[in-house]
C-alpha cells in the first residue's frame, strides 16, 4: 500500500505565481462586487423610498445565473480562459461607471445590473475552469478551500463596507470603488497569467445551444458528476433557509428592534463563520483520503445541526446550531468542487460550472421561497426543524447512494486523459464535442 498523501499547504498552492495572480483578482472583484450590491441597493430606496424596488435591485443580481448562465458559461471554453477573464473585467468596469451618473432612473439602474451580472458567468466559469489546469490534485484541495473562505469573508466585508459607505458618504463613491477593483482585477490577470490556446477549438465547436447541452448531458448523465450535483444542490437547498428566513426568526423572538438586529446579525453571520472554519480545518489539516470518508456524516450532519430547531431555541443557539451547520458545509463543500472539477475533461469545466450555478441558485432561491411560504402560516422554528428533517432524510439517500473512492478515481483518470463519458445526444455521439487530448490537463502546465 502507498502511505497517504501529504496535504499540501497554503504555502505549496500560493508558490505557483499564476495562482496568486487569479486568487488577488478573484478577492478584490468578489469584494467590489458585496460592496456594490450593498451600496446599490441604498441607493435605490434612497431614490424610492420602496423596500420592494430595493430588495429587486438585489436581486437581480442573481437572475442572470437562472436564464443565461449555462449559456454563456459554455461561452468560456471558445476563447482561452485569460482572455474572457479580462474582458469582463473591463466590460462590468465601464457598466458600473455608468451607475455613478447621477440621477440615472432606477429602471435604468436595474437593467444595468442586469447586464453587469451577466458577465459574471463566463467570468467565473473560466477562473474555475483554469484552476486545474495551474495546479495539481494536492493544490487544487487547498485552493478550493481557500477560494470559498475568502468569498464568504469578502460577503462579510462587502456587504459592511458597502452599506456603510453608502449610509455615511455616498452610495457613488461605494460603486466607483467597485469599478477600481474590475481594473485591478484585469490588471492582475493580464500580467499574471500565462496565454493558453482555447479549450474547444474552432473544429470543435458545434452551436452554441448544442455545446450548453453537452455540458448538462455530462453531468447528469455521468453517475459521479450526478451525485456530486444532486448533493450540492441538496445542501443549498436546506443549509440556506436560516440565513433567508433570519429577519423572521429574530422578530418572532424579541420586540425591541435593536434585539432583532442584533438576533438576525448573528443568525445571518453564522453559517459563513462556520463555513470559513471548517474549509480552512478540512482543507488544510485533512489528508485526501480521509476527506472522502468525511463526506457522508458531514452531509448528514449539515441539515442534521438545523433539527433542533423544531424546540425554538434562543438566537444564541440558533447561531450556534447554523454554525456547525457551516461547518458541515465548509469541510465538505471544497471537496466536492475539487472532485467535480477533476472528473471533468478539459473543455467541460467552464459550461459544467454553469450547469452547477444554476442548480444552486434554482435550490437556494425556491428553498427560500418556499420555507417563507410555510412561515407565513407558522412558526419559523418548526418549518426550519421540519426542513431540516426531510433534509437529513434526502442525506441518507443520496448518502447511501454515494459512488465508491474507486469509481470516483476511474472517472478523475478518465477526465485526465480527456474522455468525456457523456451521453449521446439523439443515440449518437457528436464527435464535435469530444475535446482534443491534453496531456496532464488536470494538473499544473508550466511552459
Amino acid at each position: 500500500m502507498t502511505p497517504p498523501e501529504r496535504p499540501a499547504s497554503f504555502r505549496d498552492v500560493f508558490a505557483v505565481s499564476e495562482y496568486r495572480a487569479v486568487y488577488l483578482a478573484m478577492m478584490v472583484s468578489w469584494v467590489g462586487d458585496y460592496l456594490a450590491r450593498a451600496a446599490i441597493t441604498v441607493l435605490v430606496y434612497q431614490r424610492t423610498d420602496s423596500v420592494l424596488l430595493s430588495a429587486a435591485a438585489f436581486a437581480v443580481s442573481y437572475l442572470p445565473w437562472v436564464v443565461g448562465g449555462p449559456l454563456l458559461s459554455a461561452l468560456a471554453e471558445r476563447y482561452p480562459y485569460r482572455r474572457v477573464m479580462i474582458a469582463c473585467d473591463l466590460f462590468r468596469m465601464a457598466l458600473v461607471l455608468l451607475l455613478v451618473i447621477p440621477g440615472m432612473p432606477v429602471p435604468a439602474i436595474l437593467v444595468v445590473m442586469f447586464v453587469i451580472t451577466l458577465a459574471n458567468a463566463p467570468a467565473q466559469a473560466a477562473r474555475s475552469a483554469l484552476l486545474p489546469v495551474l495546479l495539481d490534485r494536492r493544490q487544487l484541495a487547498v485552493a478550493m478551500a481557500t477560494n470559498a473562505t475568502t468569498v464568504q469573508a469578502a460577503q462579510v466585508i462587502g456587504y459592511v463596507a458597502g452599506a456603510t459607505l453608502a449610509a455615511a458618504v455616498h452610495p457613488q463613491l461605494a460603486i466607483s470603488i467597485d469599478a477600481l477593483t474590475f481594473a485591478a482585477s484585469a490588471a492582475l490577470i493580464t500580467t499574471g497569467v500565462r496565454n493558453r490556446p482555447p479549450a474547444v477549438n474552432e473544429s470543435q465547436r458545434s452551436h452554441l445551444l448544442k455545446e450548453t447541452g453537452a455540458g448538462f448531458r455530462l453531468v447528469f448523465g455521468n453517475r459521479v458528476l450526478r451525485s456530486i450535483a444532486l448533493l450540492v444542490f441538496a445542501l443549498g437547498a436546506f443549509a440556506i433557509v436560516p440565513e433567508g428566513l433570519a429577519a423572521a426568526w429574530a422578530a418572532e423572538g424579541s420586540s425591541d428592534s435593536v434585539s432583532r438586529g442584533i438576533d438576525q446579525g448573528m443568525i445571518m453571520a453564522a453559517g459563513p463563520i462556520g463555513f470559513v472554519i471548517g474549509g480552512l480545518v478540512v482543507g488544510r489539516l485533512v489528508a485526501a483520503d480521509a476527506r472522502q470518508r468525511l463526506i457522508r456524516p458531514f452531509a448528514i450532519l449539515a441539515p442534521l445541526a438545523l433539527v433542533p430547531a423544531l424546540a425554538a431555541p434562543k438566537a444564541e443557539v440558533v447561531a450556534l446550531l447554523t454554525l456547525i451547520s457551516g461547518v458541515a458545509q465548509g469541510g465538505l463543500m471544497p471537496t466536492l468542487n475539487t472532485h467535480f472539477v477533476l472528473a471533468l475533461p478539459h473543455g467541460f469545466r467552464a459550461r459544467a460550472f454553469g450547469v452547477m450555478q444554476q442548480g444552486i441558485q434554482l435550490s437556494q432561491g425556491g428553498a427560500v421561497l418556499l420555507t417563507g411560504v410555510l412561515a407565513e402560516h407558522s412558526k419559523v422554528p418548526p418549518v426550519v426543524g421540519l426542513w431540516s428533517v426531510g433534509g437529513v432524510v434526502l442525506m441518507v439517500v443520496l448518502a447511501i447512494r454515494w459512488p465508491s473512492a474507486r469509481l470516483m478515481d476511474r472517472e478523475i483518470e478518465r477526465a485526465e486523459h480527456g474522455v468525456p463519458a457523456i451521453p449521446a445526444a439523439r443515440g449518437r455521439r457528436n464527435a464535435r464535442h469530444t475535446p482534443q487530448h491534453v496531456s496532464g490537463a488536470a494538473g499544473r502546465m508550466d511552459a
